[in-house]
């Protein structure tokens, strides 16, 4: 198995060399860059596809809050922990679906219980291990019509009933099918949110749209916030325990 990449991002030196041997102390994990600034966390994000980014949040150029939405919209399953001084971000912090938020100075404990939390969660051979929350029972709906995406290319017609999962991605917004297909439209979420049926497609997350006919299970993910799988294709949804609420009123 390959190792999980990580960044970290802190104006502070002498924090990164402390974060840098923490991170080496877990087998598995490989530091792939480190960032001075928010900016520099950004770029260094899109060129190295992380899967995880330690963000201190008062940083120059850009805050770590700041980073983490701008990061999120290039590729929400990267999993953003912070790791700061200061309390009072907390909540900013969980705005963008932190995983996690290490106050400092912290224990080397800590840091490696929330880096073992993490391989669990990007490890899928764990699966079966998680604790499942109960998904809403609900009859089966049907999607009509066809949606017609607007792309580089030109066009595409593709059945809503068809559609697993919209998300954002590279600053896109992408469409999976449960044929196995990959849409990438210049729509924004909101737009293709607003030309699917409510009461099959159910915006559970700022970076997703799902299809309610598609969940197979939901589990624990960081604070707060759960991951959705969903039947027929790969890739993950994000939940907040808002919306796991707002689901569980929708078949009540």
């Amino acid at each position: 198995m390959e190792n999980i990449r990580v960044i970290i991002a802190d104006d502070n030196e002498a924090m990164r060399m402390i974060e840098r041997k923490m991170i080496s102390k877990v087998e598995g994990f490989e530091l792939v860059g480190e960032a001075k600034d928010g900016l520099e966390c950004i770029r260094l994000v899109e060129q190295l596809r992380p899967q995880i980014v330690f963000l201190d949040v008062e940083m120059p150029g850009k805050t770590g809050v700041e980073a983490a939405r701008i990061i999120q919209d290039m590729d929400p399953s990267i999993i953003m922990i912070f790791a700061t001084a200061h309390d009072q971000y907390m909540g900013d912090a969980f705005e963008v679906y932190a995983f996690d938020y290490l106050l400092k100075p912290f224990k080397v404990e800590r840091v490696l219980q929330t880096l073992e939390r993490a391989r669990d969660r990007l490890n899928p051979d764990k699966d079966e291990a998680e604790e499942k929350l109960p998904v809403p029972a609900a009859p089966a709906k049907k999607a009509a019509a066809r949606l017609m995406l607007h792309h580089k290319e030109g066009v595409s017609f593709i059945s809503t009933q068809d559609i697993v999962l919209v998300q954002r991605e590279d600053r896109s917004t992408v469409i999976y099918t449960q044929d196995g297909g990959r849409y990438v439209t210049g729509d924004s979420l909101s737009e293709t949110e607003s030309r699917l049926d409510p009461s099959v497609f159910f915006r559970c997350h700022k970076s997703y749209i799902i299809n309610l006919n598609f969940i197979s299970n939901i589990t624990p993910y960081g604070r707060w916030t759960y991951v959705v799988r969903l039947k027929g294709i790969a890739q993950d949804a994000l939940i907040t325990h808002e919306k796991y609420e707002e689901l569980e009123k929708l078949f009540s």
